[in-house]
C-alpha cells in the first residue's frame, strides 16, 4: 500500500479587487472592503451591467520582464504575480525542479488577447494577427509561463473546469503530494475576463447585476433577499502546498494542513445547478469522509456563494443536508461579496482566505447583507467579521457544466 503524504500549505499569494499581497488581501477581507466599481478596462456604455471588480494598480512590471510582458495575456501576469507573492511568502530558496510542479486553473483563458486579436483581424485582415496571439490566449499558459520562470520540471497542468478550476488545481496538487509524486506544488487559479465579449457574455445569460450600476459597492450581495445576480471579478490565487517532511526540513511556516478534497459533477445543466444542492451535498460529504472528520469538527465554511439565487438557496440546502443542526453553528461566508466573482480565479483566492481563517481564528464578513431571504438562515457573517475558534474549514466551488469541488483545511497538528 502507497504511503499517502501529509500536505501543508507554507505560501500565499494573492492578486485581487481587494488588494495585492497576502497581507493587503487579508487586511481588506476582515474589513469588509467593497473591490466593485464601474468598469474602467472599456467604455461600459450600452451594457446592461457596466461593474466589475477590477484589480487596481496593477504593475506586472514589478514581477516580470517587461519584454515578456508583451507576450502574456493579463490572467498569465496574474498568476505569474501570484505566484512570486507565494513563492517569497513561503520564503522558498532552492527548489528541486524535478520535485516540484504547478497546477492553475482558469476558466476561460486569455479573452482579452482574444478580443484584441479579433479586432485586428476583421479591421485589417489575418497578415496582422500577432504570432503570439495562440500562445498568450490558451487557457495553459499561465500554468506553462509558471513552470518556464521557477525551471519546474514536475508535473504541469491546466484545469479548466468553469469556476470549480482553481480548487480543482488546489486538489489535484495536493493529491500529486499525496501519493508521492512531488515534494512541492505552486496551485490556485486566475482569470481576466472583464472584456466587452465576457461582459456581453454573462450579462446575455442573466447571469449578471445590472440593476446596481449607479451603486457598485451593494451589487454583490450573496445570500441577501435582494441579490439579483453575480457582479464578475478578475485576478489570480496561488498556495505553496508541501509534503509535511520537506515543509519541516527547510523550516517554513505552515499555515494550515489540507486534509481532504472532493469532486464530482450534477450531470444536471449546462448552467443551472440541481435543485435542493443535493450533489453539492454528496461533495461535501466525500471531502469530509476524505478528510475523516465528522460534520460537527467543521467551523467555517468559505461558501461559493455567488449573489444568485440558484446558487445561494441551492448552496444552503446543501450546508443543512450534510450538517443538520450543526448548520446553525456554523460560519459561512463570501469572498464574492468583496472580490466579486473571479471565475476561474475565486477558488484559488477563497483558499488563501479560508486558510487565513483557519491559522488566525477569524472569519472574513458577507458584506452587503441586509435583508434575510425565506429557508436562508444561516449565520453568513453579515457586514462584520467575527472572531471564532476555526479549527477545520471548508472551501466550496461549483462550476457551469455542473462542477463541485470541495476543499478541507485544518489547523497543523504536528
Amino acid at each position: 500500500m502507497i504511503k499517502e503524504n501529509r500536505v501543508v500549505v507554507t505560501g500565499l499569494g494573492a492578486v485581487s479587487p481587494i488588494g495585492i499581497g497576502k497581507e493587503n488581501f487579508w487586511e481588506a477581507c476582515l474589513a469588509g472592503k467593497n473591490g466593485i466599481g464601474k468598469i474602467t478596462q472599456f467604455d461600459p456604455t450600452g451594457y446592461t451591467s457596466q461593474i466589475a471588480g477590477e484589480v487596481q494598480d496593477f504593475d506586472p512590471a514589478q514581477f516580470i520582464d517587461k519584454k515578456e510582458i508583451k507576450r502574456m495575456d493579463k490572467y498569465t501576469q496574474f498568476a505569474l504575480a501570484a505566484t512570486k507573492l507565494a513563492v517569497d511568502d513561503a520564503q522558498i530558496k532552492n527548489i528541486d525542479s524535478e520535485r516540484t510542479g504547478v497546477f492553475v486553473g482558469s476558466g476561460i483563458g486569455g479573452m482579452g488577447t482574444l478580443h484584441n486579436q479579433y479586432e485586428k483581424l476583421f479591421s485589417k485582415g489575418p497578415s496582422r494577427i500577432s504570432p503570439f496571439f495562440i500562445p498568450m490566449m490558451i487557457a495553459n499558459m499561465a500554468a506553462g509561463n509558471i513552470a518556464i520562470t521557477f525551471k519546474l520540471q514536475g508535473p504541469c497542468e491546466c484545469v479548466v473546469t468553469a469556476c470549480a478550476s482553481g480548487t480543482n488545481a488546489i486538489g489535484d496538487a495536493y493529491r500529486a503530494i499525496q501519493r508521492g509524486e512531488v515534494d512541492m506544488m505552486f496551485a490556485g487559479g486566475t482569470e481576466a475576463a472583464i472584456s466587452p465579449a465576457g461582459v456581453s457574455g454573462f450579462a446575455a445569460m442573466k447571469a449578471l447585476c445590472a440593476d446596481h450600476n449607479d451603486d457598485p459597492a451593494h451589487a454583490s450581495r450573496p445570500f441577501d433577499k435582494n441579490r439579483s445576480g453575480f457582479v464578475m471579478g478578475e485576478g489570480a490565487g496561488i498556495i505553496v502546498l508541501e509534503k509535511l517532511e520537506h515543509a519541516l526540513a527547510r523550516g517554513a511556516h505552515i499555515y494550515a494542513e489540507i486534509v481532504g478534497y472532493s469532486r464530482n459533477d450534477d450531470a444536471y445543466h449546462i448552467t443551472t445547478p440541481a435543485p435542493g444542492g443535493i450533489t453539492q451535498a454528496k461533495c461535501m460529504k466525500l471531502a469530509l469522509d476524505d478528510a475523516g472528520l465528522k460534520p460537527e469538527e467543521i467551523d467555517y465554511i468559505n461558501a461559493h456563494g455567488t449573489s444568485t439565487h440558484f446558487n445561494d438557496a441551492g448552496e444552503t440546502e446543501a450546508i443543512k443536508n450534510v450538517f443538520g443542526e450543526h448548520a446553525y453553528k456554523l460560519a459561512v461566508s463570501s469572498t464574492k461579496s468583496m472580490t466579486g466573482h473571479m471565475l476561474g480565479a475565486a477558488g484559488g483566492i477563497e483558499a488563501v482566505a479560508t486558510v487565513l481563517s483557519v491559522e488566525n481564528d477569524i472569519v472574513h464578513p458577507t458584506i452587503n447583507y441586509e435583508t434575510p431571504d425565506e429557508g436562508l438562515d444561516l449565520n453568513y457573517v453579515p457586514n462584520t467579521a467575527q472572531s471564532r475558534t476555526v479549527n477545520a474549514a471548508i472551501s466550496n466551488s461549483f462550476g457551469f457544466g455542473g462542477h463541485n469541488a470541495c476543499l478541507v483545511f485544518k489547523k497543523f497538528i504536528g
